[in-house]
């Protein structure tokens, strides 16, 4: 592999991990911050994608992104709603949403599984036109990826200080307090959960416009692999500020599309990437339990080796 290779391939993993590190933010602040796991992420990666994609084939490029992420803030409200008004467990509101969005998604395609945009103006041939001719011509995808990652990382750290972001993160610690606090729960979840479905739609709609095609099963595993990035990147400096742990998040999808990339050049078969992911999500959730473990362990081996001796 010559250097022009390498560049070619820490360029497209640069690119993904920072479109992926999108929907890992989402988490950051569903799952870490609001303590909601929402299974929903798959399905409104893939809505993201398909009304980013309509808009921009209808000649909107920009207006794409705004619509896919009120397109994403629908589909939180609805997961919130069954959860905080129905009554139904969070976990299962998020698998009924999915389930949902699979129908309404071949539905916003026209009731096509894919859409192709080859031929189609987007975020990233705009900013292509915008750098042409300049030494970052060739990082255009990056610049529009971190463009975006930037956005979401500056709102995140600003929204969280504000009194309605603490609400969002006192529900998450405790429900009942905030609740005896004069603070309504329903309300703090449902904003939450619209924003962090937003940014992952948010990033459905970049995927498909980097790739330059919608399909119905993109967004499959999508929660599998923000979660493995987010706990990559959480098992470092647990309780460092905001915008912190929100860079390590992005830095852990990076990574995570790193160990990927490994496995596809190792030629390892495209069915054995599920795998690969399912390793690293074990490997960081164990992480910190075998992290505290390791003082006990070392003392095991340090007395086997001296009764052995002895």
């Amino acid at each position: 592999m010559g250097i022009s290779d390498i560049i070619n391939v820490v360029r497209s993993v640069t690119d993904l991990g920072l479109i992926s590190s999108l929907t890992v933010l989402a988490l950051f602040l569903s799952y870490s911050m609001l303590n909601v796991c929402d299974l929903s992420t798959d399905g409104c990666f893939t809505l993201g994608a398909a009304v980013g994609a309509v808009v921009a084939l209808s000649g909107h490029p920009y207006l794409s992104i705004l619509a896919a992420m009120a397109a994403g803030v629908a589909s939180g409200f609805v997961t919130s709603f069954l959860q905080t008004r129905m009554g139904v467990n969070s976990l299962l509101a998020g698998i009924i949403v999915n389930t949902g969005l699979y129908s309404v998604n071949i539905a916003v395609m026209g009731g096509a599984s894919l859409l192709n945009m080859n031929k189609t103006v987007t975020v990233f041939t705009k900013m292509k036109d915008l750098l042409d001719g300049t030494f970052l011509s060739g990082w255009y995808k990056v610049i529009v990826a971190a463009v975006a990652v930037a956005a979401v990382i500056a709102f995140l750290s600003l929204f969280l200080k504000t009194r309605l972001g603490l609400a969002i993160r006192a529900t998450g610690d405790n429900t009942d307090m905030v609740r005896y606090s004069s603070i309504d729960p329903v309300f703090t979840t449902t904003v939450g959960l619209c924003a962090a479905n937003a940014f992952t739609a948010l990033s459905g709609c970049l995927l498909a416009q980097y790739q330059k095609l919608s399909d119905i099963n993109m967004g499959q595993g999508m929660v599998t692999v923000a979660l493995a990035s987010l706990l990559i990147g959480g098992t470092v400096l647990r309780k460092s500020p905001i915008p912190v742990r929100a860079v390590l998040a992005v830095v852990g999808a990076i990574v995570f599309r790193a160990v990927y990339a490994i496995a596809l050049n190792l030629q390892m078969p495209a069915y054995m990437l599920k795998l690969v992911s399912a390793i690293i999500v074990a490997a960081a959730i164990s992480a910190p339990y075998l992290k505290k473990k390791a003082p006990e362990l070392f003392k095991r081996i340090k007395a086997g080796r001296a009764n052995g001796n002895a």
